[in-house]
């Protein structure tokens, strides 16, 4: 397989950093979406394993105040996962000549994936969504209150994340804790956008997640506009792919075998 091939894009505010794990010309890509402590770095192998296993051209990009990105310019704004699928994806998709694809989400960046995809209509194949928030939950934000007295100053935690986003670690905690549980952020949630959804959804989520139950997934799949399967993970919690990736390899290929 091709080395991945790094890249730095312009968007609103900034400039973003992406790179892509090259595949043989065919199939759509599929574009990674990350969670709120995330970026490429913290993606570990899943990308190259991802292409490994389904044999696509993968792309992973930081966000704006995220990894090797520049720093965000002011305060997440509340509709900041509407605002992906109008500001940076629409960026890494001209960028990198990307026509049609696939999204894939991690937690916030499921919704991500889902509240971006009726954007592109006709370009989004399929969405792949694991462990995404749907709505605030009250088990959502506990997990986030019992997070927050992990990453206090001077925390091993800390230490851990600023070895990816350097000086803009502060900020990255900051817009997860204070976006999640503020209380005009109560009222978010994807079941207005889902309806309008018409490519196939793949909702993966575990069964002892500690940012979300059940709830999330079964509303993705009931709401969704267009076909939508749902599958659960047994002994797995926020994130599939480090805690049982071949299930997740074994599912996504399924999803993607009948040629989206």
């Amino acid at each position: 397989m091709n080395a991945p091939h790094d890249h730095h894009i312009d968007v609103p505010g900034g400039r973003i950093f992406a790179r892509e794990w090259p595949a043989a010309a065919g199939a759509p890509p599929i574009v990674l979406l990350h969670d709120s402590l995330g970026c490429i770095d913290l993606w570990r192998d899943f990308p190259a394993e991802l292409r490994a296993a389904t044999g696509r051209r993968v792309v992973a990009y930081d966000r704006l105040g995220f990894g090797r990105s520049d720093a965000h310019p002011g305060k997440l704004a509340l509709d900041f996962i509407a605002a992906e699928g109008r500001d940076g994806l629409p960026s890494v998709l001209e960028a990198l000549r990307i026509d049609t694809f696939v999204l894939c989400g991690h937690s916030v960046g499921g919704g991500m994936a889902l509240s971006a995809a009726p954007c592109f209509p006709a370009r989004c194949k399929g969405i792949v969504s694991m462990a995404a928030q749907a709505f605030v939950e009250t088990v959502t934000l506990e997990g986030i209150e019992a997070a927050r007295a992990t990453l206090g100053p001077g925390s091993d935690r800390i230490a851990r994340l600023r070895k990816y986003h350097g000086a803009k670690t502060e900020w990255v905690i900051a817009a997860w804790i204070e976006t999640w549980t503020q209380p005009a952020f109560a009222g978010w949630s994807l079941k207005p956008v889902l309806p309008n959804l018409r490519c196939p959804v793949l909702a993966m989520h575990g069964d002892k997640d500690e940012y979300g139950s059940l709830r999330h997934p079964e509303m993705i799949r009931e709401f969704a506009g267009g076909p939508s399967e749902l599958a659960i993970l047994t002994d797995c919690g926020h994130v599939p792919y480090k805690e049982h990736p071949a299930r997740v390899f074994e599912l996504i290929a399924a999803f993607l075998k009948d040629g989206l």
